[in-house]
């Protein structure tokens, strides 16, 4: 997958690869929502994998809205993408799959000067509750929230989806080495579901210096090569 991104500011990372091939674990299908799209890069690689997708997306900068709807028409992959902030986004629209890299660096983390990397990385602007309690009202009845954040902020997650009565059924966590602790943590969220949360083994992405297999593996899968430019 050919993929534009800008010369400066933000750009997807490993985590936005890794959660793509975890979504795909659900096979998912029907009306699909990526919420903070960015370039496009995770909502555009799970539509390309499962045909059974109607993918839409929200993402506030005008500059990734450009680079997402651009990234589409050159994949050839149908999209519709609402610019706004997501908690604004019009509630009539349910969805079967919500999918989301969302900004969760927290207050306390240093802030980068670049204004893009601002909005793209930090939680202040798409706090917990309200991130949660808005996903809760865009989901259909016994659907799913697929999404990663910062493993330090796992409870806080359980807390306030429980809030809104949505629950954590499937979660794996992602550490750089297999003597580190987790970087990142992904989860499978889906609201009426009863179920205990099955912790998948952890992915460890480096073996040494190199990638481990899994993660190569997921590379070689996602296949994307980045194009970096100015518009």
């Amino acid at each position: 997958m050919l993929l534009y991104q800008p010369n400066e500011g933000y750009c997807y990372n490993s985590d936005s690869i890794f959660l793509y091939d975890f979504i795909n674990s659900f096979h998912p299908k029907g009306r699909v929502l990526d919420v903070g799209a960015g370039c496009g890069v995770v909502g555009l690689l799970v539509a390309r994998d499962n045909k059974k997708i109607a993918l839409e997306a929200v993402e506030k900068q005008d500059i990734f809205v450009e680079y997402a709807t651009i990234n589409a028409r050159v994949n050839k992959i149908d999209y519709k993408i609402y610019k706004c902030d997501f908690l604004e986004l019009d509630e009539e629209v349910k969805y079967d799959y919500i999918i989301s890299n969302p900004p969760f660096y927290h207050d306390g983390a240093s802030r980068s000067e670049n204004e893009m990397l601002f909005h793209a990385r930090y939680n202040v602007h798409l706090p917990l509750k309200d991130f949660f309690k808005k996903i809760s009202k865009l989901l259909k009845p016994n659907s799913h929230f697929i999404f990663c954040y910062d493993p330090s902020q796992f409870g806080l997650i359980c807390a306030e989806l429980e809030r809104v009565k949505l629950r954590v059924v499937d979660v794996q966590f992602v550490h750089p080495k297999i003597d580190k602790k987790a970087s990142l943590v992904m989860l499978h969220v889906r609201n009426g579901s009863k179920s205990l949360m099955n912790v998948w083994p952890p992915f460890v992405s480096f073996d040494g210096d190199a990638f481990s297999v899994h993660a190569q593996n997921i590379y070689k899968k996602a296949s994307t090569q980045s194009i970096k430019c100015s518009f």
